[in-house]
């Protein structure tokens, strides 16, 4: 049988594998993982900036500030430029703002928004909500506070890739329900969308192509605890019954990743609401490849045709502030 990895993604999804805890052959520790996620990004090269600086936002109600990196890709921009939340990866258990600064760089050059990174509480110290919640908090802020900054409320996004991904759709339906801010745009890549893991793609990918279905189930493990509600919306937005008034989406998909079909069906359930997403699947990709910019060419040319995408929504939402 023909491996639908292309040959170069075979042998990093691989050697990703051989470094990286998994829960099918026994318990595993946060800490361990963590390591391992952190050792893994450590190389990765990195995109200069004329300006990146890090501080604290006021996190929900009760909860402590929430760290965030800003990344400022024009010096001098003129007109107020956007501005993108993102809301990094890792089964809301793994990485920060570290292990997504080269990601979070390149969408900042590739879109010539500024970038706000959120490094919300992880799972299982910090279960659901309460990166949801965090992931708000840091989207409430930044929209209050653009125009003092100099940035464009007007064309506010969010982004994220995988449990990033999901605060980013989480997040847009809370800003939907209760009446702000308003968000111009989503750009989720590979999203974590349904803790169920029913559609066809969690067996068909369940194992070897470096992001398997037992890691997603200890992730949703750690994140919701024995008593979380996996079905809640801001937990599950693919369960969200009504996802009328959402903003336009690009949706970015690698082919060999567990969370493909969800990701598809919720693009079908968006597009009948009238969210206009635009989704491109990368065929012999594996999940998690946009983190190998710089080694994976079509890294590169994915995260460049998403951030463009998602360029040119924030383009056509100019002058609505």
């Amino acid at each position: 049988m023909n491996d639908p990895l292309t040959s170069h993604a075979r042998k990093l999804a691989d050697a990703m594998s051989a470094g990286f805890p998994d829960p099918a052959l026994g318990p595993i520790e946060p800490a361990v993982i963590r390591e391992a996620a952190a050792a893994g990004a450590q190389a990765r090269p990195r995109r200069e900036l004329p300006r990146v600086h890090d501080r604290s936002v006021p996190g929900p109600s009760g909860a402590p500030d929430v760290p965030v990196r800003i990344y400022e890709p024009v010096a001098d921009p003129g007109a107020p430029p956007p501005v993108v939340v993102f809301f990094h990866g890792g089964g809301w258990v793994l990485c920060g703002l570290d292990t997504h600064d080269g990601l979070c760089r390149e969408l900042a050059f590739l879109t010539g928004a500024v970038v706000v990174s959120v490094d919300y509480r992880l799972a299982p110290e910090h279960r659901f909500p309460s990166a949801a919640e965090d992931a708000y908090a840091v989207l409430s802020w930044v929209s209050a506070h653009a125009p003092r900054l100099g940035w464009d409320p007007g064309r506010l996004a969010v982004a994220g890739d995988s449990s990033g991904g999901n605060l980013a759709a989480a997040v847009t339906l809370m800003a939907r329900d209760r009446g702000g801010p308003g968000i111009a745009a989503q750009l989720l890549a590979y999203p974590v969308l349904d803790h169920r893991m029913e559609t066809g793609s969690y067996t068909t990918y369940a194992r070897g192509f470096f992001h398997t279905t037992a890691h997603m189930r200890w992730y949703w493990e750690q994140y919701l605890g024995a008593a979380g509600d996996g079905a809640h919306p801001y937990a599950s937005p693919g369960l969200a019954p009504d996802l009328a008034g959402l903003p336009p989406a690009v949706v970015l998909l690698p082919e060999c990743d567990p969370l493909r079909d969800d990701a598809l069906a919720y693009a079908q359930r968006l597009e009948a609401a009238g969210a206009a997403p635009r989704v491109r699947v990368w065929p012999g990709m594996f999940h998690g490849f946009l983190g190998l910019c710089g080694v994976l060419p079509e890294a590169g040319e994915a995260l460049t045709d998403a951030a463009h995408a998602l360029r040119d929504v924030l383009a056509a939402g100019a002058g609505r502030s």
